[in-house]
């Protein structure tokens, strides 16, 4: 058919070069001369690569090229699609749905807002105006906080990283952390002068008796948690645990440090973060834009008490007086434009689909043995291999059947360290692709499984 030669016409551009991303392409009226058809054909295919997310629609303007051929991540990985990998182990946010255009926009108009000040050194807190939007913005979070609170970081991780090495106004210095937790509280824990306390994170939450033995009796200065949506298990806590915690913080001098860095794609209105529960300045409310909208952006918040305030300041401006005053401008505008709770609105769905076919590939493919956690933010879930089977080798196995996971082990403490878990984020896995995937993964576990049972007969003689 017509519409289909036209969407091959299109993808072998975009292999080739031709095309680049970001291009915008023909107008409908445009193509339907320069291909001999109807506008409607020219619809028809534009639909089809949309839906195949390698071009994105922008309104009033136009479609534009979203795939990507070419390069690698970090200098070392190359494209999946290129190379027809499904690819649940890189764990950005799904590129075809993120807002480029409308983000260019908020950058040019940031330069003309700031054009003076960016030849000057800018609030280490961060642009008021920006903090004032960010308060706004919190309070459809259930986090009521002045801009006065609101310190502007480069990236959560930033923040995490100031607040491991600041004295506390509880004078302790031990530190619990969920198990498992993200790669980078990991590494940011290795060499930590005080003593550093894992407790499990599982399906049914945590066990609420066990903290409350480690605030009491460990001497802690904070515990560390992602209270939605946690990294890797896809997990969040409920609102009775959260304000349980909170009680605990309070009742035994701990501080909370809550990463809530993708409460943005919560869309039941009747979760809480921890912070809405603290009356007493106990929670630590931490947040990033990265997984919500550019990781480019590197660009997050922290929420602090009176007591932490002035040794935070100090320390970030030790570490880079400011985060960058030109992404500041331009967050500032997308987030009093509008567009921001447009974008949220589109990514919650976009997600919620993938967090659904995802659990209905799991009971369908899966072998028995294997455990696999929730992913209802369409982010992060994690699969419980059998025994024997170790996680490394299970992810070599399944990228010969093209298909890259993330081996899990290096996500716990040492003494919390597990062999046989995966990781899968499933954020930029398209749609069609997510059954395929699981298929490929239930039949290479099948397969390791099958060979691993194998017995062997040595003849004697």
């Amino acid at each position: 058919m017509l519409y289909e030669a036209i969407v091959e016409e299109l993808l072998n551009e975009m292999k080739s070069g031709q095309l680049q991303p970001g291009d915008k392409l023909q107008s409908i009226r445009e193509a339907a001369h320069v291909f001999g058809c109807s506008r409607n054909t020219v619809i028809r295919a534009y639909g089809e690569l949309e839906r195949r997310h390698r071009i994105y629609a922008v309104p009033q303007s136009g479609y534009y090229v979203a795939h990507r051929n070419h390069s690698s991540i970090e200098g070392t990985r190359i494209e999946s699609a290129a190379q027809d990998i499904i690819d649940f182990e890189w764990a950005g946010p799904d590129r075809s749905a993120m807002p480029y255009r409308d983000f260019q926009h908020c950058l040019n108009e940031a330069i003309e807002r700031y054009r003076e000040d960016m030849f000057t050194y800018s609030s280490g807190q961060g642009l008021s105006s920006l903090r004032f939007q960010l308060s706004r913005h919190l309070r459809d979070l259930q986090v009521f906080t002045p801009p006065e609170r609101i310190y502007v970081v480069t990236g959560s991780q930033q923040a995490l990283s100031l607040l491991t090495g600041l004295p506390f106004p509880n004078g302790k210095q031990n530190i619990v952390v969920e198990q498992p937790v993200h790669a980078g509280m990991v590494a940011l824990l290795q060499g930590y002068i005080g003593e550093v306390f894992g407790i499990s994170y599982e399906e049914g939450g945590m066990d609420l008796e066990r903290l409350e033995a480690l605030f009491r009796d460990r001497d802690v200065k904070f515990f560390y948690t992602v209270s939605r949506f946690h990294n890797p298990t896809g997990y969040s806590h409920t609102n009775e645990a959260r304000k349980k915690m909170v009680e605990l913080a309070r009742q035994y001098d701990v501080y909370i440090i809550e990463d809530d860095y993708m409460g943005d794609l919560d869309g039941d209105p009747k979760n809480d973060p921890m912070f809405a529960y603290d009356p007493s300045g106990r929670v630590i409310y931490v947040k990033s834009f990265s997984k919500v909208m550019l990781p480019g952006l590197r660009l997050g918040l922290a929420v602090l008490p009176d007591g932490l305030r002035e040794g935070f300041q100090r320390a970030k401006a030790v570490a880079d007086v400011h985060s960058p005053l030109l992404t500041q401008g331009a967050l500032e505008v997308y987030l009093e434009s509008g567009m921001f709770a447009a974008h949220i609105g589109r990514m919650r769905e976009i997600y919620r689909r993938k967090a659904v076919l995802l659990q209905e590939a799991y009971r369908k493919h899966l072998p028995p043995g294997t455990a696999h956690t929730g992913s209802y933010s369409g982010f992060y879930t994690t699969i419980e291999l059998p025994a024997p089977l170790r996680a490394q080798a299970v992810a070599d196995h399944l990228l010969g059947r093209g298909v890259r996971v993330h081996p899990a082990q290096h996500l716990f403490l040492p003494e919390f360290r597990k062999e046989g878990v995966i990781r899968l984020s499933v954020s930029q896995v398209e749609e069609g692709l997510l059954e395929p995937g699981i298929q490929a993964i239930g039949d290479g576990i099948r397969e390791l499984l099958r060979l691993r049972s194998g017995v062997k007969f040595v003849k004697r003689g």
